[in-house]
């Protein structure tokens, strides 16, 4: 069988310019048939290992504020604000009486601004992380007495 270089030329243009991977041509008795092998895929590994020096990493103690009977955990993983904007004052000031329901700081999570709300009346003694900080399900956010 005679080859035609370009009629191969061209069925391998082809498959450059459509992304196929394989084509074949018939005429009668004759066929001819281009394959182009994909790229070859590095494996991907399955899991993420952590050095043994960082899983051996002792937790920091907690405070005793941490402890606190008062605290106000976060609901949700976010990022916590302490005013409604970056120009207005905290939602409230240590030492300030809160009622139940009263909005004492937000917590944005996915685009969504969260009102955290006082689960209790009481004094507000203080927040327990700062405006713009990254918080996680059931951090203490503040303390109210």
């Amino acid at each position: 069988m005679l080859v035609d270089r370009e009629a191969l030329r061209a069925l391998a243009d082809i498959l450059a310019e459509t992304g196929l991977t394989e084509i074949e041509l018939a005429e009668g008795e004759n066929r001819i048939r281009v394959v182009r092998a994909p790229a070859p895929v590095a494996p991907q590994p399955a899991t993420v290992t952590v050095p043994a020096a960082v899983q051996q990493v002792p937790a920091a103690p907690a405070s005793n504020e941490d402890e606190h009977p008062g605290i106000v955990p976060s609901p949700m993983v976010g990022v916590a604000y302490l005013t409604p904007d970056p120009a207005s004052p905290p939602f409230v000031q240590d030492g300030a009486m809160v009622r139940e329901g009263d909005t004492i700081m937000l917590v944005e999570a996915m685009k969504t601004f969260n009102q955290i709300k006082a689960p209790r009346s009481g004094k507000f003694v203080r927040y327990l992380v700062t405006s713009g900080e990254p918080v996680e399900f059931g951090a203490p956010l503040a303390i109210i007495e």
